[in-house]
């Protein structure tokens, strides 16, 4: 965002505390406010300039928000609309995003929680691209998470430090060895790629480390492996994992002497590469089983990087969305593709156990069915427009919906799914680490003494 030209935002609430408060809050994070007391305001102060987003209540004086929706739709009137009120429910939500609100908010708000969807909003005006700092070597993401990442591939790059790479499948392993790859002095040299686990041992073997000419049936010729071909270079091995006992130990080999031995071969040769590495497992566990060695184990664990599912990263779907309808192959006649605020709203609270890979997918198959540019609820899968209650996209189960909700539980299951990690417990929850921290205290969740452990991260 171009900080020369701030976003303008009206704010229309008629409790002056909320309002107050809420303004400074948005003042703070570099925007320009105006606010309003009731509909009359508000409407006044559309007709005299324009915004880039409203913040409404639902109940003001002599109206209430969702007729001003219905009305500022029947205008014609695009401003993105933010419903954030103390009266909320499922229903009301519904209602109000079927009208033409682009997102909905119960009181009361956390501020990193309000900060975020403001910031979604008007990163998903038209017209407008990704805030500086939201995308990196074709990665996308605003959240702390994602953020991590980036700062991670920035640090590793330029050193020759062996990479491992960690995540659920379809969260993108590969695109961060791509990353690390490009921003390396190796990027002039190629960057080579194998899954481990979609080939035979005798198969992989010979991919890897070549073979000579006689040395199995079919071995016409001598043929070198990929860590010869990606001398110079990054060789980036993906499910790792799924080595067997005897490649574990040839690996290993190569790691200690940079040296490879061809298949049939009595004799060495000295190879240059860089090794990323990737598994959607957990190696430690692997070591614990096993069926991983342990040595093996810190020659690839120098450096971790570990990629956050979807679902652990909401705030960043309409980045995301964004990003992928903006591409050559999904335009009409030229213009990008939308999405309606109704379809946005499903995709942002579906579980994605697929990630982002299952996220693209979706959107392929929506863009086909979309008629005029627009994607709408109906041009979603059936999973995506009504999960199941035992799905595993956490936001029912991680996120109250009501006030009813048994907040405590709610923060055990989260905390259990992220094995403790605070960080990514608050951004689950929508919560800053401060407010997470207090209310584990109130329900008697955190130790005395105890910290936050924002860096807890699986291996």
């Amino acid at each position: 965002m171009n900080v020369s030209l701030p976003a303008r935002l009206l704010l229309v609430d008629d409790d002056h505390a909320f309002r107050v408060s809420t303004a400074a809050l948005l003042r703070e994070d570099g925007y320009e406010v105006v606010v309003a007391a009731d509909g009359k305001q508000a409407v006044d102060a559309l007709q005299q300039q324009h915004f880039d987003l409203m913040l409404l209540d639902l109940r003001l004086p002599g109206t209430d928000g969702l007729r001003i929706v219905e009305a500022l739709r029947l205008w014609g009137e695009g401003v993105p609309i933010l419903i954030i009120s103390g009266f909320g429910t499922v229903e009301t939500a519904v209602e109000a995003l079927h009208l033409g609100a682009d997102d909905f908010l119960t009181k009361p708000v956390e501020p990193d929680l309000l900060s975020t969807r403001v910031a979604d909003l008007l990163e998903r005006r038209p017209g407008v691209g990704a805030v500086p700092g939201s995308s990196f070597a074709g990665m996308v993401g605003r959240t702390a998470a994602m953020r991590e990442v980036f700062e991670a591939v920035r640090r590793v790059a330029p050193t020759d430090t062996t990479v491992l790479v960690t995540g659920e499948t379809g969260t993108g392993k590969e695109l961060v060895a791509c990353a690390v790859h490009a921003h390396s002095t190796r990027s002039s040299e190629r960057l080579l790629a194998v899954n481990c686990a979609s080939l035979t041992e005798g198969l992989l073997e010979s991919e890897l480390f070549g073979h000579v000419r006689g040395a199995f049936t079919g071995a016409v010729a001598d043929k070198p492996g990929l860590f010869e071909a990606a001398h110079g270079g990054t060789l980036f091995l993906d499910e790792v994992a799924d080595m067997s006992a005897s490649l574990q130990q040839r690996l290993l080999r190569v790691l200690q002497d940079h040296e490879v031995r061809r298949v049939g071969a009595v004799t060495s040769r000295a190879v240059d590469v860089r090794i990323v590495a990737a598994t959607r497992g957990d190696l430690r566990r692997d070591v614990l089983a096993g069926s991983f060695r342990e040595d093996l184990f810190y020659r690839l664990n120098v450096f971790a990087i570990w990629l956050p599912p979807l679902r652990e990263r909401a705030a960043d779907i309409p980045l995301l969305v964004e990003h992928a309808l903006r591409s050559p192959g999904r335009r009409r006649s030229g213009a990008p593709l939308t999405c309606s605020p109704l379809a946005m709203r499903m995709l942002r609270t579906y579980s994605w156990p697929g990630n982002v890979r299952e996220l693209l997918s979706v959107l392929e198959s929506a863009a086909i069915r979309a008629d005029g540019g627009r994607i709408e609820a109906q041009h979603l899968p059936e999973e995506v427009r009504s999960p199941e209650d035992g799905d595993e996209a956490r936001s029912d189960r991680y996120r109250a919906a009501t006030p009813a909700d048994d907040e405590r539980s709610s923060i055990i299951a989260a905390l259990e799914q992220t094995q403790g990690s605070r960080s990514r417990t608050a951004g689950m929850l929508g919560m800053g680490r401060t407010t997470l921290w207090r209310k584990m205290k109130q329900y008697g969740l955190a130790p005395d003494g105890d910290h936050d452990d924002s860096s807890n991260r699986p291996a």
